[in-house]
């Protein structure tokens, strides 16, 4: 848990913003996303509108579910370390 006493499913990236799963919930996240992305990807090929109405929110739910539960939340880091 991390101070606000939310999970920690993800650790933050070395260089720039972002995260990267380290428990199985993390993993699950990313592997419910790619899955999402593939059978959209799969089926709405030939519909570009329809395709980009799934990926958008879904990628959108992604990028909240990774900030909110990323240890330390998200700052710009350079080399591991937090930039002022």
């Amino acid at each position: 848990m991390d101070e606000d006493g939310g999970p920690e499913w993800f650790a933050p990236k070395r260089f720039g913003y972002g995260g990267r799963p380290i428990t199985w919930q993390g993993w699950l996240v990313v592997a419910v996303y790619v899955a999402i992305a593939a059978g959209a990807g799969r089926l709405l090929h030939d519909k570009p509108l329809a395709l980009a109405g799934v990926l958008i929110p879904a990628t959108a739910v992604l990028i909240l579910m990774v900030a909110k539960t990323t240890r330390g939340g998200w700052q710009w880091r350079w080399d591991g370390k937090k930039s002022d």
